[in-house]
């Protein structure tokens, strides 16, 4: 069979993702990505602890996040992204510029994490006061709020699960609920956070519901990730990645032939 016609494949351009070892939602973070990219994903070995502040800690260690770069490097993508929300804020501001750098030695090309996307999202949006959902116990949901107070952001009101496992198992509706609840404050935005927690397919709903833009770890680490590379990312009007949804929606009187 002669496929000589065909003339692909096409060149592609890759993206290179450092994840805990237990992330479950690949196919999430591809849905945000354009055809011309390409995710390589790589997860950090194995450790027997449960979600807490003790694995976000080991599991962003610099050696492991430098061995997993070096891992990458033999697909030589353009940047490198460390999908982890917890494991980049555990640290503080200072912990999370040490993990770009240790990243950025290890394979020479521009690095970042999903924690320090949302800060660069929530500049993008002129956000300071935040709504704030999280799978986590008590201690990471603080955490991560001392993490967002060192760069200047009051969160409003929060809702958490207390999860320590199967976090990716959450069905939409709880995120729903969650950011709801969070979002009973004055709020500039809302943020879902945590790599595992899907939210791909909520955010255009909460967003219409809740009247402020709703952004999601996985959202904006594809949405740095792929702004780095001079693209962007694709999804069904979302405002952080959609000009047009920044609009709010169209109300009926102001539709082209409304009487």
């Amino acid at each position: 069979m002669d496929v000589s016609f065909l003339g692909g494949p096409h060149p592609q351009r890759g993206v290179g993702v450092v994840a805990p070892f237990d992330f479950a939602l690949d196919r999430e973070l591809w849905r945000w990505v354009p055809d011309d990219v390409s995710l390589h994903l790589t997860r950090t070995p194995f450790v027997p602890v449960e979600v807490s502040l003790h694995l976000a800690r080991l599991v962003s260690e610099h050696e492991t996040l430098a061995d997993a770069v070096r891992a990458l490097q033999a697909v030589a993508p353009e940047v490198v992204a460390y999908a982890c929300t917890s494991g980049s804020f555990v640290g503080g501001l200072a912990g999370e510029r040490a993990m770009c750098e240790a990243m950025t030695r290890a394979g020479a090309l521009p690095s970042l994490t999903t924690s320090g996307a949302l800060l660069a999202a929530l500049e993008e949006l002129g956000a300071r006061r935040i709504a704030l959902v999280t799978p986590y116990t008590v201690s990471v949901t603080r955490s991560l709020e001392e993490y967002l107070a060192e760069a200047g952001i009051t969160v409003t009101e929060r809702a958490f699960m207390g999860l320590t496992r199967h976090i990716w198992k959450v069905p939409y509706r709880e995120v729903a609920d969650m950011a709801r609840r969070a979002a009973r404050g004055a709020a500039d935005a809302l943020f879902v956070s945590c790599t595992n927690l899907p939210t791909y397919d909520v955010i255009p709903q909460l967003e219409a519901e809740l009247r402020i833009p709703v952004i999601s770890a996985n959202q904006v680490t594809m949405w740095a990730a792929l702004r780095q590379l001079g693209t962007r990312a694709v999804g069904p009007y979302q405002r952080l990645i959609d000009q047009a949804a920044r609009r709010g929606p169209v109300l009926p009187e102001e539709q082209e032939g409304w009487a």
